[in-house]
C-alpha cells in the first residue's frame, strides 16, 4: 500500500468521484490514477467504489470506512511534514482557509493584509462556501482553518475558538417610514415590511428566525441571498428592508442605504475558527489566529491548545468575555 494510492482515493472522492479531474488536480494522468486504485483494490482485497461500467459512480460500504482511515493517514502525514518544516524554515510554508462571503468581505481583508506582510513566503489560500461545506472541509483536513458562524458545532472533529461576537441591523432606502419612528425599533415594525436577507444556515440566519418566533410574529421573507452585497442591491430595488451583520454595512460606500441598529433584536451571534484537533499548528498558523481573534493571547492559546475536547475549550473560556465586533 503507497501513500500516492490513498491521495488518489482521497481526491476521487473530493473531485465528485471523477478520475480525470482527479488526474487534471494532481497533474498526472488518468489512465495512472485507475491503474493504481484497481492495485489497490487488488491488494486490500475489496470493491472501494461503486462503478456503473467503467464509471465510477460512489464509494462502497467498505471504501466508505477505508476513505475515513486514508484520510487520517494523510493528516498525519502532513503532520509530520509541517513539523518538520516549522524547524527547517518557521516562515515558509501554506495556509488554507475556508470562509463565508461576509468574512471574506468585510472581516478578514486587514487581517490577511498584516498576516502577509508578515509572513510574505507562506502562501494563503482562500476559500469561501456554505458553512456546512466550510466546516466538513476543515474536517476532512481538505483546509487548516474553518471560519463562520453556523454549523460548525456539528463536526466532532473540530476544536472551535471564539473570535468575536456581532449583531444586525436593518437596512432600509433614503426616506424610508422606518426612519420616522418617534419610539425605538420593534421586531413588530420589521415584520410589517417585506423582508431580503440571509439564507438559512447562513451569517446568523438561525437567530434571527428564532427571535420571531419568540414573539410569535411569521416575517414575510421575499428574497433571500448568502451575500450581504445582493441583499444591499434588492433594497435599493425596493423589493423590502434587509437584514445584515452590523459589520456588512459601510455609510460611505452604502450610500442610498440608511442603517438601524437591531441589536436589542435579537441575540448576539459568534463568529469561530475552527480546526481538527489532530492538527499541528505551525507558528504562523497560532499568529494568525492572533490577529484574528487578539483576545487568544499566546498564554491562553496554548491552554486551548492542549485542550482534548471541546467541552474543555469551553470551560477555560468560561470567563473570556467574547469582543464584538
Amino acid at each position: 500500500m503507497k501513500l500516492q494510492q490513498l491521495r488518489y482515493l482521497v481526491e476521487i472522492s473530493r473531485n465528485d468521484f471523477s478520475v480525470s479531474a482527479t488526474a487534471r488536480r494532481l497533474h498526472t494522468s488518468q489512465p495512472g490514477v485507475s491503474k493504481q486504485i484497481l492495485a489497490l483494490e487488488d491488494e486490500l482485497g475489496v470493491t472501494l467504489f461503486t462503478r456503473h461500467g467503467k464509471q465510477i459512480t460512489g464509494l462502497s460500504v467498505p471504501g466508505t470506512e477505508i476513505l475515513k482511515l486514508a484520510e487520517q493517514v494523510l493528516h498525519t502525514t502532513g503532520n509530520i511534514r509541517d513539523l518538520a518544516q516549522e524547524h527547517a524554515d518557521p516562515k515558509r510554508g501554506r495556509l488554507s482557509i475556508a470562509t463565508t462571503h461576509t468574512q471574506s468581505r468585510y472581516v478578514l481583508p486587514p487581517v490577511i493584509r498584516a498576516f502577509i506582510d508578515r509572513y510574505p513566503e507562506v502562501n494563503l489560500n482562500l476559500q469561501q462556501g456554505t458553512p456546512i461545506q466550510i466546516a466538513e472541509m476543515a474536517a476532512r483536513g481538505m483546509v487548516d482553518f474553518a471560519i463562520a458562524t453556523e454549523a460548525m458545532e456539528l463536526f466532532s472533529d473540530l476544536i472551535m475558538l471564539p473570535c468575536y461576537r456581532w449583531n444586525r441591523c436593518i437596512l432600509v432606502p433614503d426616506g424610508h417610514p422606518l426612519l420616522e419612528l418617534d419610539q425605538p425599533l420593534a421586531l413588530e415594525d420589521v415584520a410589517a415590511w417585506p423582508l431580503v436577507t440571509y439564507v438559512f444556515g447562513f451569517t446568523g440566519r438561525s437567530q434571527l428566525d428564532e427571535a420571531f418566533r419568540h414573539r410569535g410574529l411569521t416575517p414575510n421573507v421575499v428574497f433571500t441571498a448568502a451575500d450581504a452585497d445582493v441583499i444591499k442591491t434588492y433594497v435599493r430595488l425596493g423589493l423590502g428592508i434587509g437584514i445584515v451583520a452590523s459589520m456588512a454595512y459601510d455609510e460611505e460606500e452604502d450610500r442610498g442605504l440608511r442603517s438601524l441598529d437591531a441589536s436589542h433584536l435579537f441575540d448576539y451571534s459568534v463568529t469561530r475558527i475552527g480546526f481538527r484537533r489532530t492538527t499541528v499548528l505551525r507558528s504562523y498558523m497560532r499568529d494568525f489566529i492572533q490577529l484574528f481573534a487578539s483576545q487568544l493571547e499566546a498564554p491562553l492559546l496554548d491552554q486551548l491548545l492542549a485542550c482534548h475536547t471541546q467541552s474543555e475549550v469551553d470551560a477555560l473560556l468560561q470567563n473570556h468575555p467574547i469582543p464584538d465586533c
